[in-house]
């Protein structure tokens, strides 16, 4: 199983890789599935796991009888739908997107950690925190991506903090309150609130069914770009891979820094985990927020962010004397539920029941 699992992901990121390189162009019709697996000496199915997560992630695009063609634009960031309509219609600021019921940790799970980590580390859970997150949760963390991402990422970045909600006003302290930041329209209202607060000017972009619309987004006199690729509340809008490489385009372009919050992602019901702006940077330029109050329980009140390397000494200097707001005792179990499988295993279980139950509509 491992082994078929890893044949392919393998196929599906060299394909990925060939598409963006321009191996297979904008509308290239892609070799069958039965001639790919003779190419590469996998089986069909194999062959079609891979083609279904490109799909998924908007690299590809099915037609009936036809085959499997590219959607994946660098130079026209709209992908195109079955009928190579293009669809940039904008999204109503009104749209109210029902988000997915809370899918935590039950009960029996988290109170047999928590006795496993005071039985384990006794007073050490008392201990005053450092000010980023105790070191301990943030190796976990960091080890956590790498096994989900295959990204390696220095401890050093990763900042714990009481909810996504601050942790967006510590990026303001250190961007400062002179930059203008990009949000999308609509979106989450805490985050302009949280932008206001600051005094903090934002200008809202239009969001499209792929994403922010182009236009907007290059024309925009901002330096920060807040972004919610994966299901944008309340419009449910999930960016595709052409706007996730555009938003990177823009971000080097513009010598810009993009915060991509990641809310929900883990959830995707897809094979593999979101392939994030932050993944696709290497998470240069891009300062990465999610938060555990989705995926372990909405009493959990712990997100982290990983900022990138040449901004971790400004974020010292500016906010590194303000105490940790997530309590010691939280950060432990966290980290237990990191290192001993269990929070990976909980993901995976909704996972696979999200996928059966699209597969039964």
């Amino acid at each position: 199983m491992r082994k078929n699992k890893s044949r392919y992901l393998a196929l599906y990121e060299r394909v990925r890789d060939d598409i963006i390189a321009g191996v297979y162009p904008h509308s290239k019709k892609l070799p069958s599935k039965r001639t790919m697996a003779s190419d590469y000496g996998v089986s069909v199915i194999t062959v079609e796991h891979a083609y279904e997560l490109l799909e998924e992630e908007g690299y590809i695009v099915s037609s009936e009888k036809k085959g499997y063609f590219v959607i994946y634009d660098p130079n026209n960031q709209f992908p195109v739908s079955g009928n190579e309509q293009k669809n940039n219609e904008i999204i109503p600021r009104n749209v109210e997107y029902k988000s997915p019921d809370k899918d935590g940790l039950s009960f029996s799970q988290y109170a047999r950690t928590v006795r496993k980590v005071i039985s384990a580390y006794g007073e050490r859970i008392m201990e005053r925190s450092e000010s980023f997150g105790c070191e301990h949760i943030r190796k976990a963390i960091a080890s956590y991506i790498f096994r989900s991402r295959k990204l390696q990422v220095d401890p050093r970045r990763i900042i714990i903090g009481s909810g996504a909600e601050y942790l967006y006003g510590l990026i303001i302290k250190v961007l400062g309150n002179r930059v203008v930041y990009g949000i999308e329209s609509p979106s989450y209202k805490k985050i302009s609130y949280i932008y206001e607060s600051e005094h903090a000017k934002t200008k809202a972009l239009s969001l499209t069914h792929d994403g922010i619309e182009s236009t907007e987004l290059w024309k925009a006199e901002i330096q920060a770009l807040h972004i919610t690729p994966y299901r944008s509340y309340p419009s449910g809008v999930t960016a595709s891979a052409s706007k996730k490489h555009e938003y990177l385009k823009w971000c080097n372009e513009k010598n810009a820094i993009i915060i991509e919050d990641d809310v929900e992602s883990e959830f995707s019901p897809s094979r593999k985990p979101e392939e994030t702006v932050f993944y696709l940077n290497k998470g240069k330029n891009v300062i990465y927020v999610n938060t555990f109050t989705r995926t372990i329980g909405p009493f959990l009140r712990v997100a982290y962010m990983v900022v990138p390397e040449d901004m971790v000494d400004n974020f010292k200097k500016t906010v590194g004397f303000l105490s940790c707001t997530v309590p010691t005792p939280e950060q432990y179990v966290i980290a237990e539920l990191l290192e001993n499988g269990e929070f990976e295993r909980h993901i995976n279980r909704i996972r696979r029941r999200k996928r059966d139950e699209l597969s039964q509509k």
